[in-house]
């Protein structure tokens, strides 16, 4: 009871108080759950974010922005094969020091794909039904061997995965369903990220259900304090993990860990960077990495307008052009000065939503227009913290195909992904060596093992002067599914 009038009289001071309005109507378990949730959320914290929110400057930002220099720009399309074999080279010693881990940002549910499971499980339709988790998890084993085949030296990539309250439960039971894909159990960290309230545009926070408040996500910035509280940097550094590479969960053709990009940061100095691609266009809607008064930054497309974003510099290409793909580089150390020293300076960025909520007289009420904000932290607005930045330009068509949508949109759906992969997959058996048969007024449908190959390398043995008709799947021996090809070799774990 004491506790009750504690919170009543807090609710209250912080103008809150509907939110135990319908108290006398609940039940017991409901009401415990209510107090427990409002045990577990700072009231005034939230209350100071969205305060936060009103006070932010939403002016241009065009006047305040300049590129990233040209000597901390660096380009797999503008960087000679020696030194790219440097940075490789660099990043497998890393990897087999077991200095290296990932970060796979994975708290987003398959809402928009109108699936009712996590995104990563999904099975976006290729020849294997593989779904993003699996591949991902299989680059890393592929890339556990090709770093012990360099060096002689075995050692494990530690794969940290955040989760959300709503995607940890179906992953730990996905993973624990499929033998975590080969990797050792202990090697894979899941860990939930925090959330906040959702909150009406005049302050309140809204209420899902009589005894339940609206949470949404703090978003992929909500990463370091999910370190800090989940004492996963205290795990890094007990492995000894130097270098992590963190992504997003939707990218179908990322490099997870990928040694040349770990490479050439770790051999620049650097203790954060941002994997980029140029952007298609100057309309593009993706946010730019440049400076902002100096500090390094990623700012949305509409943060600025379009005369900055068509801005083109002596040699044609265009000023702003470096396309954040949500792929960054930390050094564990700068994670830990972020989240014990930083976290809480965080921008946070508003979106506005149509909430489902509880009206007045408790009914249940599904809103036609946005009606309330959700509040998010976005991963890279940690770049300000750093003077050691560096920024590595990749492929889009190599390294970039992001899942965003279902297939009822044009761009950014399983099917673009599949599509793209397939090509890319198709063009490593060419570069090998070896021909796809199909119909002329098809394109291949190829789709080779992550266990077969992590990028392309080691497939002319398998592939040079061979003919392979679509639909095929080349694949190791150990996995169970028939193929075109099977290749003998040992897939560590």
């Amino acid at each position: 009871m004491q506790d009750l009038i504690k919170i009543k009289e807090e609710l209250s001071n912080y103008g809150q108080g509907h939110i135990l309005q319908f108290w006398d109507e609940l039940s017991d378990a409901e009401r415990t759950e209510l107090l427990t949730q409002l045990q577990e959320i700072d009231i005034p914290e939230a209350i100071a974010c969205f305060n936060k929110i009103l006070a932010e400057d939403q002016s241009k930002l065009d006047d305040r922005m300049q590129p990233v220099p040209a000597e901390l720009y660096g380009s797999v399309l503008r960087t000679n094969r020696e030194d790219l074999q440097k940075y490789e080279d660099e990043g497998f010693q890393q990897i087999s020091a077991g200095k290296v881990g990932v970060l796979l940002l994975a708290g987003g549910h398959g809402t928009r794909l109108g699936v009712p499971y996590p995104k990563g499980m999904h099975d976006v339709g290729l020849p294997s039904h593989k779904s993003l988790y699996q591949i991902q998890a299989e680059r890393i084993r592929r890339l556990q061997k090709l770093a012990f085949d360099k060096t002689g030296v075995y050692n494990h990539i530690i794969w940290y995965i955040m989760t959300s309250e709503a995607t940890m439960q179906p992953t730990l039971d996905y993973f624990d369903k499929n033998n975590y894909f080969g990797l050792k159990r202990e090697n894979v960290v899941m860990f939930e990220q925090g959330f906040l309230p959702s909150f009406t545009f005049q302050g309140k926070i809204i209420m899902d259900k009589k005894y339940k408040l609206s949470m949404s996500p703090d978003g992929n910035g909500g990463l370091y304090r999910a370190l800090k509280d989940n004492k996963i940097l205290e795990d890094m550094e007990r492995r000894g993990i130097m270098y992590l590479n963190a992504h997003g969960v939707d990218n179908i053709l990322i490099k997870v860990a990928d040694p040349i990009f770990i490479g050439y940061c770790v051999l620049k100095g650097a203790e954060c960077g941002a994997k980029v691609v140029e952007k298609a266009f100057p309309e593009e809607p993706v946010g730019v990495v440049c400076q902002v008064d100096g500090r390094y930054q990623v700012v949305e497309y509409s943060e600025i307008t379009l005369k900055t974003a068509q801005q083109r510099n002596a040699d044609g290409n265009l000023t702003f052009r470096a396309g954040n793909i949500c792929n960054h580089f930390f050094t564990t150390q700068f994670l830990r000065k972020v989240a014990f020293d930083h976290e809480s300076s965080l921008q946070l960025h508003v979106a506005k939503k149509k909430i489902p909520f509880v009206d007045s007289q408790g009914n249940s009420c599904k809103p036609e227009k946005p009606n309330g904000i959700k509040m998010e932290k976005f991963i890279f607005d940690v770049f300000q913290f750093t003077d050691k930045f560096v920024i590595w330009e990749v492929e889009r068509e190599k390294e970039f195909s992001a899942i965003k949508n279902s297939d009822a949109a044009q761009k950014d759906t399983p099917t673009t992904a599949r599509n793209d992969l397939l090509a890319l997959h198709s063009s490593y058996i060419k570069n090998a060596g070896g021909r796809i048969l199909h119909n002329v007024d098809e394109k291949p449908i190829c789709e080779i093992s992550p266990l077969l190959s992590y990028a392309g390398e080691a497939l002319e043995e398998v592939v040079a002067n061979k003919e392979f008709t679509s639909p095929c799947h080349l694949h190791s021996p150990d996995e169970s599914n028939s193929g075109s090809v099977t290749v003998q070799e040992n897939n560590y774990c």
